[in-house]
């Protein structure tokens, strides 16, 4: 079990931790019933810290931000010397938490998707983990939440018996709702971006050896071009340029800036 704590990659505070500790953490924090926001960012996800103070403010006050990227876990290497051997890569991790939660006996959540790719994902899993308690699921709104809304969506989740909240909405719109939802949820929260579309049979996923590679990008890009062009043709090299700074000696703060509103994303 490897966990190193929090490293600074461009500003935003990756934790050096492996599988073992990722999950374990957030079962000590179901277990004890208490907040605890977790996230798994690529290139992408660093970048929207690295480019957005407000968004830098609101990843640094998670409680695990995993190298969910190779380039993410390399920079980690790189930069702090950690030696990772491997990423924590977010579908892997939901189906570990999934696992362990299911062995413990703790009622899983699911928010965000689609009803469609929501009443598959659950579907499999229960082949999968046949004594897994899934407490609920809702599907995103693809809008904007009011403060009452979120406050009603909290007291459902609540009221499912829930110990564990997965997060579908994508980045970054799912780690802004993690953070303002902290407050109301005595429960992990995992921001898995596209797991519910891979798990649920809808998606599919790079092969292995471009993974381990670093080049998930270059597959998911060509499934999705329109979509993705400008986050991996203009933020791979700019984040390149960025770490190559970093490792001559620039310093990247942490600080950020507090977001003056909640956007309330759902």
């Amino acid at each position: 079990m490897i966990d190193l704590g929090k490293r600074n990659v461009l500003g935003v505070m990756v934790d050096a931790v492996d599988y073992d500790a990722a999950v374990q953490r957030v079962m000590d924090a179901a277990e004890s019933g208490r907040s605890f926001t977790v996230s798994a960012l690529a290139v992408h996800g660093v970048m929207t810290g690295a480019t957005d103070k407000e968004q830098q403010y609101r990843l640094n006050r998670f409680s695990m931000i995993v190298p969910d990227g190779q380039p993410v876990r390399w920079a980690l290497n790189l930069l702090h010397r950690t030696k990772l051997a491997n990423r924590v890569y977010g579908p892997e991790l939901t189906l570990r938490v999934l696992k362990a939660s299911a062995d413990k006996g703790l009622p899983v959540f699911f928010y965000g998707s689609t009803p469609s790719i929501l009443a598959s994902l659950q579907s499999k899993l229960r082949v999968k983990f046949p004594d897994i308690q899934i407490a609920g699921s809702e599907p995103s709104k693809f809008r904007k939440l009011d403060e009452d809304e979120r406050h009603s969506l909290a007291d459902r989740i609540k009221a499912s018996g829930a110990k564990v909240l997965f997060v579908g909405l994508g980045c970054p719109r799912q780690e802004v709702f993690a953070y303002e939802m902290s407050g109301l949820l005595s429960m992990p929260m995992l921001a898995v971006g596209a797991a519910f579309a891979f798990h649920a049979g809808e998606l599919p996923q790079a092969p292995p050896e471009l993974q381990k590679r670093g080049l998930e990008w270059l597959y998911r890009l060509a499934q999705e071009p329109k979509r993705l062009w400008k986050r991996y043709l203009l933020l791979n090299p700019y984040y390149l340029l960025l770490l190559a700074g970093q490792w001559i000696g620039l310093r990247y703060s942490t600080a950020g800036v507090a977001p003056t509103i909640e956007i309330g994303y759902g």
